[in-house]
């Protein structure tokens, strides 16, 4: 999942990138409100981390504006301790929830995943499609009750398809959910992936939309 992570303190930023890079998530770090506010832009995000305190603009102005330009995408404030006065307007803003600094890492990504269960109308925390089950949090695969090996941008594609099945994807969606805005793109990775995953999952379960991308069919059988 793409995840802009708001964070001026550089020490912090830095370890809640390279942590949730090392747990799946595709980052990219900005330290400024207003830039920010220009990156939101971008429609590909799934998640918002989002600091209170901020240059530019704070994080509670920055949340407002989003709200009132109908943009839902999940957001985590993160706020002082003995700020409690911020969070109950973050809360009231907008935020679907927050964390007090100092914090660990395995609560904000468990936080981050049920947030995005709530925005996906999802209760259970495990992506189920006919013979396969995806667990988000542990980070596996399983095909006809057995485990499947995926590598990080295996899993991170299929997770993707899972999550908008029925939708057809690009090609350009689905390199947008491997990597950041800093890295390189590899020209074929896309097509390398889905081939891995048809060859572990059945060539059927991918479907090529020709001319636009890929994606999973919505069945009956989906369990969200």
């Amino acid at each position: 999942m793409r995840v802009l992570l708001v964070e001026d303190d550089k020490l912090l930023g830095d370890g809640l990138s390279v942590g949730l890079q090392q747990m799946g998530y595709t980052v990219d770090w900005i330290m400024d409100g207003n830039q920010a506010e220009t990156a939101l832009q971008d429609k590909s995000l799934d998640l918002l981390i989002l600091d209170i305190s901020l240059p530019g603009q704070d994080g509670l102005t920055l949340l407002g504006k989003l709200r009132r330009q109908g943009n839902d995408i999940p957001v985590l404030l993160l706020t002082a301790r003995d700020g409690l006065n911020d969070r109950i307007r973050g809360l009231d803003s907008g935020a679907d929830d927050y964390l007090s600094k100092p914090f660990d890492l395995e609560e904000l990504a468990a936080r981050l995943r049920a947030i995005s269960r709530r925005k996906g109308g999802r209760s259970t925390p495990l992506l189920q499609y006919g013979d396969i089950t995806l667990d988000p949090a542990g980070r596996t695969v399983q095909f006809k009750d057995t485990p499947i090996t995926c590598t990080s941008r295996e899993f991170a594609i299929l997770e993707t398809l899972l999550r908008n099945a029925g939708q057809t994807l690009t090609r350009q969606r689905l390199e947008e959910a491997l990597y950041g805005w800093e890295d390189g793109v590899e020209s074929n990775a896309i097509e390398v992936y889905i081939h891995h995953l048809r060859k572990k999952l059945g060539k059927s379960t991918i479907e090529t939309v020709r001319g636009i991308g890929y994606k999973i069919p919505k069945k009956a059988h989906i369990h969200e």
